[in-house]
């Protein structure tokens, strides 16, 4: 006797009713998989640990798919998140793959190919079309560059740390409060990833001459 093919279990979370309905259908038409669960909420979303892969859209009214993938991890959810959805920032995604998810599959695309890369992630496999891909690393690109370059203000307050003085020094110079000068350190501080004054200094003449 055959031994029954294991289906693949599938979870829908999206907060449009109608399109829920209509891939739920589609999708258990395929021999190989079983939809177990199609909600509208993240509240809704239960028993993760039971689902093999998440077709996840990002905007779901009040909460969206970060909520999601936080939700995944404290959890321990062990599956794989396909995010479906009808277009998202790229750099946005680019901190969603960051978080975990396997792929992005856009909505207008053919139903055909929502099986195929559905597929692909079962199979270890990611999913992203080659033009979005090459938008999430772009947008990359950009927050590391924007990580790296000191703000007008930020190079202010650098040049005087320089010379040695305290934050309300500062402060009065620029006739600003001490408090916005506390907060500027710590901008500093995150972008060099340093912890005192004088680290700042020594990892400023080092690796950011060019903005001195």
């Amino acid at each position: 006797m055959a031994k029954e093919m294991r289906k693949h279990r599938l979870l829908l979370v999206d907060d449009h009713a109608l399109f829920r309905e209509g891939v739920r259908r589609f999708l258990d038409s395929e021999k190989d998989f079983e939809v177990c669960g199609s909600v509208g909420t993240i509240a809704e979303a239960k028993e993760l640990h039971a689902v093999d892969l998440v077709l996840l859209d990002f905007d779901l009214g009040e909460s969206d798919g970060f909520e999601f993938m936080h939700l995944a991890e404290a959890s321990g959810f062990q599956g794989k998140v396909l995010l479906v959805t009808g277009g998202i920032d790229p750099a946005k995604a680019a901190h969603l793959l960051a978080q975990g998810i396997s792929g992005v599959f856009l909505k207008h695309n053919p139903p055909e190919q929502l099986v195929q890369a559905i597929r692909e992630i079962l199979s270890g496999n990611v999913w992203f079309g080659q033009d979005f891909l090459q938008k999430i690393f772009q947008s990359n690109r950009q927050e590391r560059d924007s990580a790296r370059t000191f703000t007008a203000r930020e190079r202010q307050v650098l040049s005087m740390v320089f010379e040695g003085l305290g934050n309300k020094e500062i402060a009065d110079r620029l006739t600003v409060s001490e408090a916005s000068i506390k907060a500027t350190m710590q901008q500093l501080f995150h972008k060099t990833g340093v912890r005192t004054r004088s680290q700042l200094v020594r990892i400023a003449l080092e690796e950011y001459e060019d903005q001195l």
